[in-house]
């Protein structure tokens, strides 16, 4: 019933948000009425109403600000918020008081306790850290560092947010851990990679198994061209890039021709290859890495020596659709 009054009272006022749309079934995009978001761009939108279990909450991408529905709506509309109070608990408070009502504004990504709790930032690190200097030298940027996480006892950890995952900790051993936010900010996975030669070097978590595993939701801008790669590490050095973890290829809500796969650089791979295929039957457009390229991702080709505006001009330059891309990749996987 509550999600039901929630999506009945963000009809009654989209008509006042700009750029209103819904993005799904409880995922609604709007700019921001707080901040009026992009003073440049007036096609940018990046505030977002979405679901946490059975509540709607606000989130904007812009200047960071989340709250409730009932506390958005009442800075919208003092009015509408008093019926929208009477018409969500109406059913719910005892009559024989006047109800109380104790809205806190939602936090966001550090709100995570629960999962993150006793987790040690790498910002936090000394330069000299172990894993600070694993991050340095991966060429992480910087703005990033306060997202990624030391695990000294990593099944441990596992165990403790996502219980049985492990029927044991024999051989338990440190990992950095990526975490996965969601539009809201909410951390719904996370990956942990391994420092040493534990195996898999990756394991990637899911805390919410409705979700796809899908890193940089909560920096994603639907109103632009929209990149998607393979592994975390890579997104960062790409604009709009969101990373694409194990078989969650396929993000559906975005125009094919809005977004560009850029897988890893292995043209033998023959399990790469028919992904490729598959992306350019479905219309989207590809990267296909040039010949004289040997770096085996995108982090690989930063470690070489190339900046971030060198690699958005390479993938510009050669980013293709359709027959093309499809002739491209041809010449590609004989490489």
């Amino acid at each position: 019933m509550s999600s039901y009054i929630d999506l009945k009272f963000i009809s009654d006022v989209s008509s006042r948000l700009e750029q209103f749309k819904q993005k799904g079934d409880y995922l609604f995009n709007f700019r921001c009425p707080h901040c009026g978001d992009s003073k440049k761009s007036k096609t940018k939108a990046r505030a977002y109403f979405y679901r946490v279990k059975n509540d709607m909450f606000f989130k904007c991408h812009n200047c960071g600000l989340g709250q409730n529905l009932a506390n958005f709506i009442k800075q919208i509309d003092p009015k509408l918020h008093e019926q929208f109070l009477l018409e969500r608990y109406k059913g719910s408070a005892p009559t024989t008081q006047k109800p109380k009502f104790d809205f806190k504004p939602v936090k966001f990504q550090n709100d995570d306790v629960n999962v993150l709790d006793g987790l040690q930032p790498v910002s936090e690190l000394t330069g000299d850290h172990p894993v600070a200097r694993y991050v340095s030298n991966r060429q992480i940027p910087i703005e990033y560092h306060s997202k990624l996480y030391l695990c000294h006892k990593f099944m441990a950890f596992v165990n403790k947010v996502k219980p049985n995952t492990f029927s044991h900790t024999k051989g338990e051993h440190p990992r950095l851990i990526i975490p996965f936010y969601d539009e809201g900010g909410k951390v719904f996975a996370f990956q942990g990679r391994a420092f040493g030669d534990e195996q898999p070097k990756y394991l990637t978590i899911k805390l919410d198994e409705d979700k796809k595993k899908i890193y940089g939701l909560d920096k994603l801008n639907y109103q632009q061209h929209v990149h998607i790669v393979e592994g975390p590490f890579d997104s960062m050095f790409i604009e709009n890039c969101v990373a694409a973890a194990g078989a969650d290829l396929f993000m559906d809500r975005l125009e094919p021709a809005n977004v560009t796969y850029i897988f890893d650089n292995e043209p033998r791979n023959k399990e790469i290859i028919k992904r490729m295929e598959q992306v350019i039957d479905k219309g989207y457009n590809i990267f296909i890495w040039p010949e004289h390229i040997q770096s085996k991702d995108v982090n690989d080709f930063i470690l070489s020596g190339t900046s971030k505006s060198e690699l958005a001009s390479i993938i510009s330059t050669n980013t293709f659709a359709s027959l093309q891309a499809i002739t491209k990749l041809s010449y590609y996987k004989k490489c």
